[in-house]
Order: C-alpha cells, then structure tokens, then sequence
C-alpha cells in the first residue's frame, strides 16, 4: 500500500494519543474485601489498588477520625520555639509581619494566620511579593521594608525555606524570622530561628504531606491552644486549610485526609463572608440557610463538598487572582466579615477568573498552531519547547499542562520579556530586542521537571520546581541551546513508548453496573485527589450512539451504550474533546462517574478520560462479516472483519489487491499479497493509523 501524504481539505477522525495502564483484577479478593466492609466489588478493587487489602487498613482509611494521630509538638522540632517566639512578640505588642506568595496556598496560608493572630490579640501585617516584578518568596526588599517598618518577627508562609541571603539580611537587622513551607530542602537551610517544614519530619509521620496552609493551621492551633483561645477558631480556620490543600495538588493522605473531610462538611455552611461569596458566585451551592448574598443565584445544596468542587471551580478563582491581579483582592475576601465587601471581592475573582481563561484558551490555541506549522519531532526530541512573545507568564503554567494533555510529552512554555518593560505591555518586546525568557515546565511521570532544568543550570538564570512541575528564566540568547540540552536529558529517561498521556485505569466494569448507588458508595473513598485519586472504570465494546459538540465547540456530550445481557445507556461528557468529533461508533472508554441533575432528576453520567478502538471484538458482533467499501485520499479499498485463531483482525485491501491485516491493539500488522509473503510493518504510522480509523469508521466499529 502506497503512503499518500496527508491532505489539508481529507477530514480524518482522530482518537485522543493515550496509553492506557489497567490494574491486575483481583477478583476473588475484591469480592471477599466488598463483602467485609459492604462496598460494590469494583470499589473494593479500587482499595486493593491503593494498597489496603485488611479491613483494619480500609477501616483506618475509611474513618479516619477513628485513627490516634501524634501530637504536632512531637513531630515539629521548632514547633515549642516558633510559639514561645509569637507568644513574646503578643505580649509585648511587637508587630509581627507575615510574608505569603500569590498562590491559592500562600494566599489561603496568609489569610488563616491573619486570622488567627487577629484574634488572638497580635499587631500583625503581611506583605506578598509582586509575581511580575520579583517572582516567588522572600527577598531582601520585603525584609528591609518590614524593618523600616518597625516589625520585630517575620513569617513566611509557604516560602523561604530557600531564602538564605533575605533571612540572613533580616537577623542582620536584628528582626526574627520565623520560616513556615513546605517545599523541597535546599543543601544549606536560613539561619532562621525556628524552621516549620514536613520535609524535616520523618517520612512516616502523618504530618508529611502537609502544604504550606497546613504548616500554617497547625502553627496557628498550636499557639491558640498555648493561650487558652482556640474556641471558635478551629472551623474558619479549618476552611481555609481545606481551600489550600486541595487546589495546591496537596496528597489526599495522613493528616490531610482527615482535615480535609472535615472542612468539605464545613463549607457548604461556612463562616467566612467571603468563603459564602465565592461559593455562590463559583455557582457551585448555597452557602448557607441565610439569605443569598446574591438573590435569585440558582446553586445546588449539598451537605458536603467535593473536593473538585475546589479544585476546578473555588481553586481556579483564587489562583487567578494570583496570576493575573493584586493578591490582596483574596486575602481581604478571606479575610473579611463585611458582608458586602466579600462580595465585591468575590465578583472581582470571578471577572479575573474569566480573564484567565480567555487568556489561556488564545494561548493554548496559538502554541497548538505554532507546533503544527513546526512539527517538531517528538518521537526524537522527546521535549516539547516553545517561546513566544506577548504571552502572560502567569497563565502559561496552566497551557503547559494542557500541551502535555494533548502531545503526551513534558513541555516547556515560555515568554520573551525585557527586563525594564511591564509584562503585558503593547506591543510586546519581539524576541530580537529582549533579553530574558521566563517560562513554566510540566511533566509526565517518567520526567523529573527539577531534575531536567538542574541539568540546563549551567543555561538558566533562575530556576525552581519539583518532580511535576517547575519554572524557569534565561537570557534569551540561551533558548537554542536549552531545548537541545534539554533533549538529551529527555532521551536519556523517556522511552518512545512513554510519549502518550497516560491513563490509569482501577477496574472493568459494564454500563449496567454504573447507577446512583454506586456513585453514593464512592463517597467512602472521599475525599479523593492526589495520591488518593478518584476510581476509574472502564468498559469494552461500548456504542456511541449520540453524540454533539457543546460548549463553544470544546467539548463532547454523548450518549454510551452497551449491549449484552442487561443491556445499559448513560449520558457522558468529554471535556476538551471537540476537535475528536466524531468519534468511532464502537470503542473502549475509560471514564470517572460523576452526578448530574437536570429538571429535577439526578442521574450518573460518564466522563470520558480514555477512548480507544476496541481491543477485542463480542463474539455476536453482527459486524463480524461482510465487506465495506470506502474511499481515503481518492483511492477504493475494501474492507471486513475476520477472525485468525481466536482473535478478531481487522482486513483492508487496496486494489492491486494488497491486503493489510491488523489485529486489535498491535502496533504491528501484516501487508502482502498474501499472509505467507507479507510483511510486517509499524501501522501506528500516520497514514496506516488513518486508514485503519477510517476503516473502523466504515464497518461501524
């Protein structure tokens, strides 16, 4: 078979570029573990996978309040110093000054120990550093001006454990430092004098994966219950710990856990003026039995939030703020118990918000565009880099993760600025005349993000990050030598195979399986986030019967059905999926459950993380026989399904007669004349991997 170079004006179908990773079933003991602890065999199969297979470990993880925890006092060796040090700076009326960071932690952790030191009598101010002008934590100008300022303690809250140079600036001047955070140790710590960091407990403490807000909520109950105030504390408090934990990817495990199903029962009914507001205006429930701080403001009442409620809809608004504005738009929304003032706060976050997304979707679209006219070669870079001008740093971030999304690789996205030019500033600096790029990085499992810039240290002017994450700036004259630099690094841990999204599937289920009862068993499992995800279930063989684009074209509402002997239908949504429009009609999906309510009714619907052509076929296919014939770059091929050995194969035959045979999930497939003369050639090609979708599409599958 001849390959054809692509056409522009041929409307080809494409699936999303994924590799899917299924967990061993273990049937016998999911069944045995579903009946002890009277939960569906498939979520039963989700605890397994996490690795609890006892009843005292799903006991433990299901109840977590019925755990005994250590006391913070034994776990944090500063913990009695960095008490003893507010207790001092109370009494005697010092002003104390809090240094936070512009995202949803920093500035929640800003806010609970505002609130906090507020009440419990302290003279306390804050200051964050500018995201445009100075970038992340401490520096020497915030420690001077709090001096100048009379402050006698300082701080940080999810920054400084980096900091040397500014917190030895401060012990010059004779000011305090006390460090809160919960990032990465650097080889040399400040000279602080009392350092609260999880990485300094041991790994099996609970505390461990505590954020920067949890540092800060432990420290600020710690002191309350040395004063003898922590009446009425606890609960606001324990709101903003929740808003933190969760929208900074926070692990859902230990301490967390148990916070954080706490605060989820909180919020529905919070305390917070501005927690009530940005509810509200998040759409995502009423707040509260009181009047509506927006009348006539349609929300769903529910006795618990979700953790996703948060994520994709509080956490967003805040870190917008962040991104895009001044951070004290958020610390007086979490701040304040005026009533009218939240709201105004919260209608700001809400118009940033939309700013933010407007922002990434013209972003997102015009890198997707650059690399189509590009196309560089991921399969041999195994890095995706791409610079642009006139982008807002504070966004890309966010671009990145969705570029990873869509190309399967790690990605560095940046921005050409000058030094002494505002960003955002029209026109922007062309890439000629500036002299720095600073940029954002995310990664797929096989990559270490901290890892791949330290290897381009030598390149880069500043850098930061963990694991999954990171972020970066450079002369720009570097930029060539970065990304091949960053290649080698790339092709040093990535393999071919590892260049697609992966999707991490818990358990095979059928359609017929998927109703409100199940989704209402999940909730045991809740709260569910990061290293403690969500179950996804998968099912073969399932058709799509309806299908249409929603939401500016963005998305894919469906309709998916299985046959069999009970024969099953649920509505589904693929966000982010529109250009795959229309999908096969027979495929595997991969998907999460969620609710939906619509006039009234509440039902489950399906959302599609994973989508492939079928792996194997039903045995009573009725499409097992029979030739199709279709057309693909204006030639005629034919083609059938047939059965070799005990597997379906897929057969399609060009008109010299050549016949390609694929069977379902091979990356390799057979073309010759005949089978004894074939050859065996790589069909995840571009123009094979086409053709066998057209094909599919032409027998219905």
């Amino acid at each position: 078979m001849q390959e054809l170079p692509p056409s522009k004006s041929s409307h080809l179908h494409r699936l999303p570029n994924q590799r899917w990773q299924i967990y061993a079933p273990q049937a016998q003991q999911a069944e045995r573990l579903g009946t002890e602890i009277s939960l569906s065999p498939l979520l039963a199969q989700v605890l397994i996978n996490r690795g609890m297979d006892t009843l005292t470990e799903v006991q433990g993880f299901v109840e977590p309040e019925s755990l005994v925890l250590p006391q913070p006092m034994d776990e944090f060796p500063d913990l009695a110093v960095s008490v003893r040090l507010l207790r001092e700076a109370i009494s005697r009326g010092q002003k104390i000054a809090i240094c936070g960071d512009y995202d949803a932690d920093g500035m929640t952790s800003t806010a609970l120990l505002l609130r906090a030191l507020r009440a419990l009598g302290a003279n306390v101010d804050y200051a964050i550093p500018s995201r445009m002008r100075e970038g992340y934590g401490i520096n020497d100008r915030i420690v001077e001006e709090f001096h100048s300022e009379g402050v006698a303690l300082i701080l940080t809250v999810d920054n400084g454990i980096a900091a040397f140079g500014p917190v030895q600036r401060a012990r010059e001047l004779g000011v305090k430092v006390i460090i809160t955070d919960h990032h990465d140790l650097p080889p040399q710590l400040p000279p602080a004098d009392a350092i609260l960091n999880p990485k300094l407990i041991a790994e099996s403490s609970p505390y461990r994966g505590l954020a920067g807000v949890g540092v800060a909520y432990v420290l600020a109950i710690s002191l309350a219950q040395s004063l003898n105030k922590v009446g009425g504390l606890v609960n606001p408090l324990l709101e903003l710990f929740t808003l933190g934990t969760i929208a900074d990817l926070a692990p859902l495990t230990g301490v967390n856990r148990r916070w954080v199903k706490r605060g989820l029962r909180l919020l529905p009914h919070s305390q917070l003026a501005g927690v009530q507001a940005l509810i509200q205006v998040a759409g995502v429930q009423q707040g509260s039995s009181e009047t509506p701080l927006i009348p006539n403001f349609k929300t769903q009442v529910q006795n618990s939030l979700k953790p996703e409620d948060i994520g994709f809809r509080l956490g967003p608004r805040i870190n917008a703020v962040g991104r895009l504005a001044d951070p004290q738009i958020v610390i007086e929304l979490l701040t304040t118990d005026d009533r009218d003032l939240a709201l105004i706060r919260a209608m700001e976050c809400e118009q940033i918000n939309q700013r933010r997304q407007e922002l990434c979707l013209e972003i997102e679209q015009e890198a997707i565009a650059w690399c189509e006219e590009k196309s560089p070669d991921l399969q041999q870079e195994r890095v995706l880099v791409v610079v642009q001008p006139g982008w807002h740093h504070g966004v890309i971030g966010i671009v990145a993760s969705r570029l990873v999304e869509r190309y399967g690789v790690p990605v560095f996205i940046g921005t050409f600025e000058d030094e002494d030019e505002p960003v955002g500033a029209v026109p922007p600096c062309p890439p000629s005349s500036s002299k720095i790029v600073r940029g954002s990085a995310r990664g797929i499992p096989e990559f270490n993000v901290f890892e791949g810039l330290n290897f381009c240290a030598d390149l880069l002017t500043k850098f930061g990050g963990h694991k999954a994450a990171g972020g970066f700036s450079m002369p720009a004259e570097n930029l060539e030598k970065f990304g091949s630099q960053l290649s080698v690094f790339a092709n040093q841990c990535l393999e071919p195979e590892h260049l697609k999204p992966l999707v991490s599937v818990d358990v095979q289920a059928d359609l017929s399986d998927i109703n409100l009862d199940l989704y209402r068993q999940i909730d045991a499992l809740e709260p569910c986030g990061m290293e403690n995800k969500a179950p996804v279930f998968w099912t073969p063989n399932v058709s799509i019967t309806e299908q249409k684009v929603v939401g500016k074209g963005n998305h894919l509402k469906l309709t998916a059905s299985q046959t069999g002997k009970t024969p099953a239908s649920l509505g589904g949504i693929a966000w982010r999926w529109g250009e795959y429009f229309p999908l096969p009609r027979l495929v595997d999906i991969a998907y999460r459950l969620r609710e939906n309510t619509f006039n009234g009714k509440t039902s489950v619907q399906l959302e599609l993380l994973g989508i492939r052509l079928p792996a194997s076929l039903p045995n009573s296919s009725p499409l097992m026989s029979g030739k199709v014939e279709f057309d693909y770059y204006d030639r005629t091929y034919s083609c059938s399904l047939s059965r070799s050995g005990d597997l379906q194969e897929l057969r399609i035959r060009n008109s010299q007669g050549q016949i390609l045979a694929i069977q379902p999930g091979q990356k390799t497939g057979l073309l010759g004349n005949s089978r004894e003369n074939a050859q065996e050639i790589d069909v995840s090609r571009p123009f094979f991997e086409n053709l066998i979708q057209t094909a599919s599409r032409a027998l219905g599958i």
